[in-house]
């Protein structure tokens, strides 16, 4: 299995969610819409979540280190230039994977 680290995007509330797995993230997505992980989670508060970007990692390890930078950055739009750039994503790699 290989990491990513994932973000979701709920339409409902307009909101992201940043995570990282080992599992598939398609597996993982079904888990936060069933609520699987508790109705006390963020993402029990909606069931429309959707994949809105997966970045593989080399390992766990280097999935949270780059799921932790993307939430330090606390900014919708650094998320929406992640997908809607690719070097961004090449340079979140590279700065996290030591």
């Amino acid at each position: 299995m290989s990491a990513s680290c994932y973000i979701l995007f709920s339409e409902k509330l307009n909101k992201f969610y940043v995570g990282a797995t080992n599992d598939n993230v398609e597996k993982r997505l079904e888990k936060h819409n069933d609520h699987s992980y508790g109705k006390h989670r963020y993402t029990a508060m909606a069931n429309d979540w959707e994949v809105f970007l997966s970045i593989e990692a080399n390992d766990y390890p280097h999935a949270i280190r780059m799921e932790r930078k993307i939430k330090s950055m606390k900014s919708k739009i650094f998320i929406r230039n992640l997908k809607q750039y690719p070097e961004l994503q090449s340079k979140l790699n590279y700065e996290t994977s030591t």
